[in-house]
């Protein structure tokens, strides 16, 4: 299973198209150090899509390429297509500039309009994933003619995608096995988080052997968000299915990666995710607080090492043995306690 980063191009609805090439480096560079190979960047519309009708990005697609392929060279970066906003030409000045895939957007009503553009981009030899926007609206037995066509125009993937947040695991199992009774070609899954199902709809679809899932740090993305890439990556370690991540990293990425970007009280502090991946009560922060700073440890990690041994109450004594037992944290942590406690966060 792939993770692809969908911050940059989704999560550029809830910043009126506005991410400097700046903030692309560093979200890019970021999801890189973690370990994300799909990264998808541009407008949320996809190629071509900047105008007064959707909404003006601050900068060209080509200036977003060049930004994010100076970020991570050898990351695999792709942009969004909707045909009839992007151009032919459009496919073919991704893969000039270094883009890895394309992702061809369509309602899944209209999927017959996709076939000039996979054919165009497997001609310049990026993978082509489509997605199928409001997968939803469709019987499984629909959505599995349409992935077929998809395949049979040469498509690497096809995409599930719950534009509402409104489908459950068992919607997504019968679209999944539907695809599978007809064809072999690989399958993703695009959830919004509406009704508070991305995260659990994005861990049974990894139960279910999909290839790819779209995340965003902290969930930013069009209408109620995406699955936030935080709860995923701990929901899957919490089940059993091991991410190779650091855990901490990604909860301190998420946050430093957006604080400067969003309003702050959209966000959701580290010390608040850590403490449930770790099974830890936050009424024992100021006890962490204290200890952080006295042994000059991260608060993340000791949260996570000391709920290993002792979940059930504070024993200062056994969390300072905790900390000494950790490397020093020479980094400015981008969450403050200060703030936490003095309620500057809306949480």
């Amino acid at each position: 299973m792939n993770i692809l980063d969908t911050t940059v191009r989704d999560g550029s609805y809830a910043v009126d198209f506005k991410f400097s090439c700046d903030d692309v480096k560093n979200i890019v560079a970021k999801s890189a150090k973690i370990g994300i190979e799909y990264i998808e960047i541009g407008h949320g519309m996809g190629l071509n899509a900047s105008s007064d009708k959707n909404g003006i990005s601050l900068h060209t697609d080509i200036e977003y390429m060049i930004a994010a392929r100076e970020a991570s060279p050898t990351s695999k970066l792709g942009f969004f297509c909707i045909p009839g906003i992007a151009r032919l030409e459009d496919i073919r000045l991704c893969s000039s500039n270094g883009m890895h895939f394309i992702r061809i957007g369509t309602n899944v009503t209209e999927y017959r309009e996709i076939k000039q553009y996979v054919s165009e981009a497997k001609k310049v030899g990026v993978h082509v994933a489509v997605n199928f926007m409001k997968s939803y609206v469709v019987s499984p037995e629909k959505y599995a003619e349409a992935a077929m066509y998809a395949e049979e125009c040469g498509a690497d993937c096809v995409y599930i995608v719950d534009s509402a947040g409104c489908m459950t695991k068992n919607d997504l199992e019968k679209y999944i096995d539907a695809v599978r009774e007809r064809g072999s070609v690989k399958i993703g899954f695009h959830g919004h988080n509406n009704i508070g199902l991305a995260v659990s709809n994005s861990i049974f679809c990894v139960e279910k052997g999909i290839d790819f899932v779209d995340c965003s740090y902290q969930g930013l993305g069009r209408s109620c968000g995406n699955a936030p890439l935080e709860q995923f990556v701990m929901g899957l370690e919490k089940n059993g299915h091991k991410t190779y991540m650091d855990i901490p990293r990604v909860l301190e990425y998420g946050y430093s990666a957006l604080r400067n970007i969003v309003n702050q009280n959209r966000l959701i502090n580290p010390l608040d995710y850590v403490c449930g991946y770790a099974g830890f009560h936050s009424s024992y922060l100021k006890d962490i607080y204290r200890c952080c700073t006295e042994y000059q440890v991260d608060p993340l990690r000791l949260i996570i090492e000391y709920s290993k041994v002792n979940k059930v109450d504070m024993d200062y004594t056994e969390l300072s043995n905790v900390a000494l037992s950790l490397p020093r944290d020479v980094d400015i942590n981008p969450y403050s306690f200060a703030d936490y406690f003095s309620g500057r966060y809306i949480l």
